[in-house]
């Protein structure tokens, strides 16, 4: 399973005291735990109001599904209107990281891995001709590698 990092605006007009927003903190911790979820601590009261964003590092892979759920902890911790902001994922280098690139250009695709002679894994992604028409084969080239820190071979399957 893939790790998003979900980042909810929880302050943005500035309206919450310093102390509200301590206590919203405190309040969402122990939400997110409850949720099995993660939250990165931060010091929103020395933040510029349109930055007073939480970050929460849930499991998961549909980014709204993840949004919603984050948002909706945030609300029951502040006394605001929760803004969705940018979700990421984190890069273990797994197959399912890679898996996920596809996944974020709306590609499928078989992969194996394999250990390199020079100790750093390869691996092979065969994808279909009609998937490669649609989107270059060096801006997936580049975020596989980048997201699985390993060599990348781009096979063309039909």
């Amino acid at each position: 399973m893939r790790t998003a990092v979900v980042r909810i605006g929880v302050d943005v007009a500035g309206e919450l005291t310093p102390d509200q927003l301590a206590a919203g903190m405190a309040e969402l911790g122990r939400l997110v735990a409850e949720a099995n979820a993660e939250l990165i601590d931060s010091d929103l009261a020395a933040l510029p109001p349109k930055r007073r964003e939480v970050e929460i590092l849930m499991a998961g892979t549909d980014p709204a599904a993840l949004q919603d759920a984050a948002a909706a902890l945030c609300a029951k911790a502040f006394p605001t209107h929760p803004v969705a902001g940018v979700v990421t994922f984190v890069s273990r280098g797994t197959d399912d990281d890679a898996h996920g690139v596809l996944a974020g250009f709306g590609l499928t695709g078989d992969i194996e891995r394999e250990p390199g002679a020079d100790g750093w894994d390869i691996l092979t992604v065969t994808l279909r001709r009609a998937d490669l028409a649609r989107i270059p084969e060096s801006r997936i080239h580049t975020a596989l590698e980048a997201s699985t820190n390993c060599e990348v071979r781009i096979v063309v399957g039909e």
